[in-house]
């Protein structure tokens, strides 16, 4: 009797244990490090269209959108990469360029993004229609999966992963649990998505 006593005290600890797997995953994960695009300046990408303005130099003024190699054209100065830069950084890059042409080392120089074509990110496993997606304004991981129709009956939305290339190219895992961000449970891992950013439900 002992001998069968203990088998099914082992049956009955590797149900709870299997019971416990099929449940959500106990999250750790530190998501005050995540980068909050929302409060950074925004970074210029392909397709982006920009108002680039000298002031009192009209001629050397323009709108232009940012070419496939990242590049925009601006009267005299030329070609000047700007994808990948803030406004703030491609503003003092052509006032660089232009000491090159003009004496005057005070020259205002203003950047203004007229058009968000760049941000883009994507939404795949059991989701009603995966894919990739683009905003004209940031999405948080709940709008991303909401956009993409929600999970299908297939889905373990508990286990949702963002996916993120850090500047450093490593690839970071950020788990989601999308019933308690959707229940408002945990609205620190409801984060707003970086452009390239990959939402995953499996």
């Amino acid at each position: 009797m002992a001998v069968v006593k203990r088998v099914g005290g082992v049956l009955v600890a590797l149900v709870v244990a299997c019971a416990a797997c099929g449940g959500a995953p106990k999250i750790t994960y530190d998501y005050t490090k995540e980068p909050g695009p929302r409060r950074l300046e925004y970074v210029i990408g392909i397709d982006d269209r920009l108002s680039i303005r000298v002031w009192k130099n009209s001629d050397l003024s323009a709108d232009v959108v940012v070419r496939p190699d990242g590049v925009v054209t601006m009267p005299l100065i030329g070609d000047l990469q700007a994808a990948g830069l803030t406004p703030s950084e491609l503003r003092d890059a052509v006032k660089r360029q232009l000491l090159n042409f003009i004496r005057d080392d005070s020259a205002v120089v203003t950047i203004a993004v007229t058009g968000i074509n760049s941000y883009s990110f994507t939404v795949g496993g059991n989701v009603a229609t995966p894919g990739v997606y683009s905003s004209t304004k940031y999405v948080t991981v709940l709008d991303a999966i909401q956009l993409a129709g929600g999970p299908n009956k297939f889905a373990s939305p508990r286990r949702t992963t963002l996916f993120r290339q850090g500047k450093d190219g490593v690839l970071r895992s950020i788990p989601i649990d999308y019933e308690l961000v959707q229940a408002g449970k945990r609205p620190e891992m409801n984060l707003a998505l970086m452009r390239g950013d990959r939402v995953f439900v499996p």
